[in-house]
This record gives C-alpha cells, sequence and structure tokens, in this order.
C-alpha cells in the first residue's frame, strides 16, 4: 500500500507520521509541486494538503483508490473521484477541540487586549502610560454559523464563560436543553457580539460573508474565521475593517494561503493573525488523533470496506 501525504512538514512531523503507519506501508511526503507528480501514478491513497484533487491529478493516479483528507474537504473533485470509483472521506470531527480552544483564545485575546498588552510590556513602556480598553465575556452573545463536532464544543465552552450563544445551521438541530438558541442567519448576525464561523466551504457557502452581511453586524462585533477563508470576501472584510462596520476579526484562514506578506490584514490594529493552526493540537510536531483516524480507513479501504465519513458512495 503506498500512501501519498501532500503538504508542507517539518522534518520532525515527516519522522512521526511514517513511524505511526505500519512498517510494510510504503509512505511519500512531498510538498506540492513535481516531486508529487511522480509518485501519482503508483499510489493507491493520497492525503492531500495544499494542493487540488481535480481531474487532471486523478487522470495521472491510475491506482488510486482513496482519497482522505483532515476536516475540509473542498479542495477535492468528489464527483469526478465517484465517476472513477475513488472514495473520498473527511475526517470529520477530529480536530474539533483543538479549533474550538483556539477560538476561545482569540476571543479571549481580542478582549483582553493581550497583543498590545504583550507589547507594551516588552517596548518597556513607563506602565503609567498604560491606557488601554478591554472587557468581560460574561452576557455576550456568540453566533455561530455551522453547527457541526466544532460549532458545538465552542458552544460547551462558551457556556463557562457565562455567555448567551445563537446558531445557525442549514439543517435543523435540536438543543434538549436550551442552552443554545438556534436561530436563522440573519438575525444571529445581528444580534451577536461576537459572530465565528464553523461551516464547510461549498457552493452554498462560498462568499457568505460579504459586505451586506458586514452591514447587518453591530459596529461593536468581533469576527472569527477558523474554517475556510473562502467563506468570507475578503476585501470586504478590510473594508470593514477600516470603516467601523465591525470593530475588529481574529483570522486563522484566509481566501489565499499562505497569507500575501503585503496583505492589508497584515496592517491593521484591529485583527488578530494565526496561520491556519487552530485545528493542531501540538505545533506542527505529530496530529496523533487524525493520522490514528486515516490509518483506520485506509485499512477499511484496503479490506474492501467503506471508509468512515465517506463524502461519496461507490456502486
Amino acid at each position: 500500500m503506498k500512501i501519498l501525504i501532500v503538504g508542507y512538514f517539518t522534518q520532525i512531523s515527516k519522522s512521526n507520521i511514517i513511524r505511526h503507519f505500519p512498517k510494510d506501508w510504503d509512505i511519500v511526503i512531498v510538498p506540492p509541486g513535481k516531486e508529487m507528480l511522480h509518485h501519482i501514478e503508483d499510489c493507491q491513497v493520497i492525503i492531500p494538503e495544499h494542493i487540488k484533487v481535480d481531474r487532471n491529478l486523478l487522470s495521472i493516479a491510475k491506482n488510486l483508490r482513496l482519497v482522505q483528507t483532515g476536516a475540509g474537504y473542498d479542495n477535492v473533485d468528489i464527483d469526478a473521484c465517484t465517476q472513477l470509483g475513488i472514495w473520498v472521506a473527511n475526517a470529520s470531527g477530529v480536530n474539533a477541540q483543538a479549533v474550538a480552544e483556539h477560538v476561545m483564545a482569540l476571543i479571549l485575546s481580542y478582549y483582553k487586549n493581550i497583543p498590545f498588552l504583550d507589547a507594551f510590556m516588552k517596548n518597556r513602556i513607563d506602565e503609567s502610560q498604560l491606557n488601554y480598553s478591554g472587557s468581560e465575556l460574561t452576557g455576550k452573545t456568540i453566533g455561530i454559523i455551522g453547527f457541526g463536532a466544532i460549532g458545538k464544543k465552542v458552544a460547551e465552552f462558551c457556556r463557562a464563560f457565562d455567555m448567551n450563544v445563537l446558531a445557525y445551521a442549514r439543517k435543523a438541530v435540536v438543543q434538549p436543553d436550551g442552552f443554545v438558541k438556534m436561530t436563522d442567519f440573519d438575525y444571529l448576525v445581528s444580534a451577536s457580539d461576537i459572530v465565528t464561523v464553523h461551516a464547510s466551504l461549498n457552493p452554498q457557502t462560498k462568499q457568505l460573508i460579504d459586505k451586506e452581511v458586514f452591514k447587518k453586524m453591530k459596529n461593536t462585533s468581533l469576527f472569527i474565521n477558523t474554517a475556510r477563508g473562502g467563506i468570507v470576501n475578503e476585501k470586504d472584510l478590510i473594508d470593514a475593517l477600516k470603516n467601523g462596520d465591525i470593530a475588529g476579526a481574529c483570522l486563522d484562514v484566509f481566501e489565499s494561503e499562505p497569507l500575501s506578506t503585503d496583505s492589508e490584514l497584515r496592517n491593521l490594529s484591529n485583527v488578530i493573525l494565526t496561520p491556519h493552526t487552530a485545528g493542531m493540537p501540538d505545533g506542527l510536531k505529530f496530529h496523533k488523533k487524525r493520522y490514528d483516524f486515516f490509518m483506520n480507513n485506509i485499512k477499511r479501504v484496503e479490506n474492501g470496506e467503506e471508509p468512515v465519513s465517506k463524502r461519496n458512495q461507490l456502486l
């Protein structure tokens, strides 16, 4: 079984990944680019990051049986895979704890003004000159767009901070304890102090958050995106931040990644940025829970079974 893993990895993470899989599997880890193409033709499984698995790539992958992604699968042409008899599966929920913790870290950093205070101390400024704003989370309303594993975990954490939670999901979700109030999209964005996105990127959500949505938000609101950059019109977001339509943003994902070094987002004082690391539980070393999931699915396909969290159905 040849497994092709495409992405940007450190030597430490590469060695940990290879050790995690059975010794009789051929594990190839390469960055996106020409080297990847040398291994596509004879691999049975591809784990793609930062590449599109489209018809052009699939036309080369003659022996491919499974495309296994992390939580997101917007980079895979599922219809083409189905036509070619290739399973597509994602790792739904494996990043939920890590992403939800990251969201709370961003929220606290923003409202407690941690980046400013850290810079203030490190710049050795006289503390008699300290002047900053901050806020408690108690009583604030957070609106969660997308209520899957990550959205539900964020809601659990917000309960501990005595926050009010609104949620919007295309499929109705029943909350037995009534802590989370399911509502429509427009009410959520207009009533929330914090709007956080936890939906997948698809034709229905592509650029869902645009200038019209930002104008509906409170001008004191915080916008958070740890899902997919394509869900947000980035130019409209920058305009909203500069014009005061919203107060601030915390972003882990971007329309184009990695984020351009000259992106205007890097210059805005009301923005906190992280480099698409929300789903990583222990830095860049190794995501054991994710690779346990991957290994189980690969073994299932190897044994002629359907993968868990499949995104298509083969005849």
